[in-house]
């Protein structure tokens, strides 16, 4: 006779409850890894689809009437929404538009967590609160144009995003000699993968996509590294041992980039959800002048929105986005 042999009840029960708090621990982490891998491909093929659309308009500025009373107050603003009715939705598929202070109607959350994943803002209603310095008086210029302080609008897309629109009215070409990146923005998205649904962060679910000059516009969607790194470091050296821009980015991650000079724009404009909103150095960008020598490269400050071309082998801050 052989004896026959099991697991016991308390075995199974033991094996169970462990199993149990093995998924508890993974299974958090594989969910995110999955939402993230979606979220990247959803950011992607909108990024696209905005850029393509763009692309298939005659101009961006002019759409719209903003103007102010003797106080600054707005007293007629209806650019942003204009611009989706009259512009985008020419060219783009919307399911609803929804105009300044009806931005919830659309989806909009009342507030995102920015790219740290610590502070907490209230979602932007119009240019200033983006960011304060679109308006500084650096860039007032006249014939360069100028930033209006204009309400945003939202609209849905039939793929589900929520999206809010800042629309400038007043943007300029690249070809004016001014170079500030206040006056080249005509349009700043910052869209919402799903709507109102948590997490509502930067980085994440949340993110922002940028339309540079009025004519042969720039589309730009970066995604930012949370960190900077502040060691002054030149944009491109030959001194052996020595690091430059470019290498500290590869160094920080394999998936990270130096930005080039419009999407270190978007970062200035969006600086506030992205944690630069205390910045004042210059930014180093992978732009450089065509002069042959390759001496000077695009930088962008952000105390005041200018950017300008330095000498390479000049030290300055870097900020990576990923590809």
């Amino acid at each position: 006779m052989k004896k026959k042999t099991g697991f016991t009840l308390a075995e199974i029960l033991i094996t169970l409850a462990i199993i149990g708090i093995v998924a508890a621990i993974t299974l958090p982490s594989l969910l995110v890894n999955v939402n993230e891998k979606a979220w990247d491909a959803q950011k992607k093929a909108l990024h696209a689809r905005l850029a393509q659309a763009i692309g298939q308009m005659n101009t961006l500025g002019g759409y719209g009437t903003y103007t102010e009373g003797e106080d600054g107050v707005a007293t007629a603003d209806t650019a942003a929404e204009s611009f989706i009715l009259d512009a985008l939705s020419k060219v783009y598929k919307i399911n609803n538009v929804c105009g300044p202070d009806k931005l919830s109607s659309c989806g909009i959350p009342s507030k995102i967590t920015t790219l740290d994943a610590v502070s907490e803002i209230n979602f932007p209603s119009k240019m200033s609160e983006l960011n304060a310095k679109l308006l500084n008086e650096y860039h007032n210029t006249g014939e360069d144009g100028d930033m209006a302080d204009t309400k945003a609008a939202a609209f849905e897309t039939v793929n589900g995003e929520t999206i809010a629109v800042f629309y400038n009215p007043l943007c300029s070409s690249d070809t004016t000699a001014n170079h500030y990146a206040q006056n080249k923005m005509c349009v700043n998205f910052i869209y919402d993968l799903n709507g109102s649904e948590g997490p509502n962060q930067v980085g994440k679910d949340v993110g922002f996509i940028t339309a540079f000059y009025n004519k042969n516009p720039v589309v730009v969607a970066p995604v930012p590294y949370n960190t900077d790194y502040t060691s002054g470091v030149p944009q491109y050296t030959e001194i052996e041992g020595k690091v430059d821009a470019q290498e500290v980015c590869k160094t920080l991650g394999q998936d990270l980039r130096l930005p080039d000079r419009d999407e270190l724009a978007s970062l200035f404009v969006n600086a506030p959800l992205n944690n630069l909103d205390k910045s004042t150095g210059g930014y180093w960008s992978s732009s450089v002048i065509s002069n042959g020598t390759l001496r000077s490269a695009w930088a962008q400050l952000f105390n005041d929105g200018s950017r300008s071309l330095y000498g390479r082998s000049g030290t300055g801050t870097v900020r990576c986005i990923r590809e």
